[in-house]
């Protein structure tokens, strides 16, 4: 079936209601309570779960907007399209686990239209996901790479390989010389295929996030934890703040198209601790998080 204009967003709700569904399961104490919202943007609904026994802040988010001038955020790889109108429809995910031993998440997969100066019609797809683990297990890691994998194979041999590099290469930051967790896929200005094949491509990722993430929640959630792990993941979102706020280009692209500001920052985690000096590494888990944050791994 060819995709229609009309049929995406219909398309990008189904992916939203099955990612909720995946993280709803392993919850014991909490429900995402849905938030839908207009503006003068657009629309979309913003689903977020908080103070949960599984998951202290979770949020699935939905939104189709459009504008009369694409920000540069959005097209920095096609900066002839900057200022030029546009439509975006997305669905973004971010998890903060209460226990510091599961990792945080995030999940984004959404398409780009601009119309160019002679009237002619533009799309391409953006997206990925990664981990951000407070305590590393390497096995957790291995599992969540080679389902990353899997998910992208069936498009193409050596994908893989190209949107984990984008990802190692995305997820710096400069100001701290470090990584933003072990990395995962990203892809950018891709528009390789039809639509149809590209729809495919986008259900592929989403279903790849919630096998390669959900397993990683259940085996996790109920591992006992010391203050002292508690207080490194405190510390340890800090940096996970700071990507947000000074690296990512959703974030900025979000603020710069003047978008519903609670809905960009819902990526936010609810409580982090920043310290004058880092919390030094006590535990292994801990050691070789801080090790591996320094240097990209070939977890396959």
């Amino acid at each position: 079936m060819t995709a229609k204009i009309n049929d995406l967003e219909s398309f990008f709700r189904n992916i939203q209601k099955t990612i909720i569904t995946a993280f709803q399961a392993e919850e014991t104490n909490g429900e995402f309570i849905a938030d839908h919202w207009t503006s003068h943007l657009g629309q979309g609904t913003s689903c977020v779960l908080r103070d949960g026994a599984v998951y202290e802040s979770a949020g699935v988010n939905f939104s189709m907007v459009s504008g009369d001038k694409l920000p540069a955020a959005a097209s920095a790889k096609r900066p002839q399209f900057t200022g030029m109108p546009y439509q975006a429809l997305g669905v973004s995910v971010v998890v903060h686990p209460r226990n510091p031993h599961v990792p945080t998440s995030h999940a984004n997969v959404r398409m780009f239209m601009v119309t160019d100066n002679e009237g002619q019609p533009h799309w391409w797809l953006g997206g990925g996901f990664d981990l951000t683990p407070i305590h590393l297990y390497t096995d957790d890691a291995r599992h969540f790479h080679a389902v990353a994998r899997d998910a992208v194979v069936p498009f193409g041999d050596d994908l893989y390989t190209q949107f984990k590099q984008d990802a190692d290469e995305y997820f710096y930051m400069p100001h701290r010389e470090e990584y933003r967790g072990i990395g995962g896929i990203i892809y950018d200005d891709l528009n390789e295929w039809d639509i149809d094949k590209s729809l495919s491509f986008i259900e592929s990722v989403a279903q790849g996030y919630t096998q390669a993430y959900a397993p990683i929640v259940a085996k996790r959630k109920n591992q006992p934890y010391t203050e002292q792990e508690r207080q490194f993941q405190l510390f340890r979102r800090t940096r996970y703040a700071e990507f947000n706020l000074i690296v990512d280009r959703g974030t900025i692209f979000g603020l710069q198209s003047k978008g519903r500001t609670k809905s960009i920052l819902m990526s936010m985690p609810p409580l982090a601790s920043w310290h004058y000096d880092d919390l030094e590494p006590i535990t292994a888990a801990q050691k070789a998080l801080v090790k591996v944050v320094s240097q990209p791994q070939d977890w396959l």
